[in-house]
């Protein structure tokens, strides 16, 4: 395993543990912890974010053009994950399992999306 992959899967791992309890912190009301899941949330984005800009520098890729496509794929999939989440809360939080199950799948076909939208289709 070259050492480039490793940092990235440390750094994920860490990053997504930390996004994942700050978003369970947030909206499981019976923790009262929703400020310091706010906090905890942002800072396991923040670490994900760190992730990608040293796993470019450790690779030696050219940094991220900022274009139309880059944002447009970016918000499809913030769009899509936070359908695919909400839909997830409506039926495990708040019992709303019907509504709940359509909004997640709505969220997993805006993910889909993105696979035509980056790649394209031939």
């Amino acid at each position: 395993m070259k050492k480039s992959t490793f940092v990235a899967m440390i750094l994920g791992t860490i990053g997504g543990i930390l996004f994942a309890l700050g978003m369970c912190m947030a909206l499981i009301p019976e923790w009262n912890a929703f400020q310091p899941g706010v906090v905890m949330g942002v800072i396991g984005a923040v670490v994900l974010l760190v992730m990608v800009l040293v796993w470019r520098k450790m690779e030696n890729k050219a940094p991220i053009k900022l274009s139309g496509k880059t944002i447009g794929a970016t918000l499809i999939g913030i769009i899509g994950a936070l359908l695919l989440g909400v839909g997830m809360c409506l039926t495990m939080v708040w019992s709303h399992m019907i509504v709940g199950i359509i909004v997640g799948i709505v969220g997993i076909v805006v993910l889909l999306c993105l696979i035509p939208f980056i790649k394209g289709l031939k």
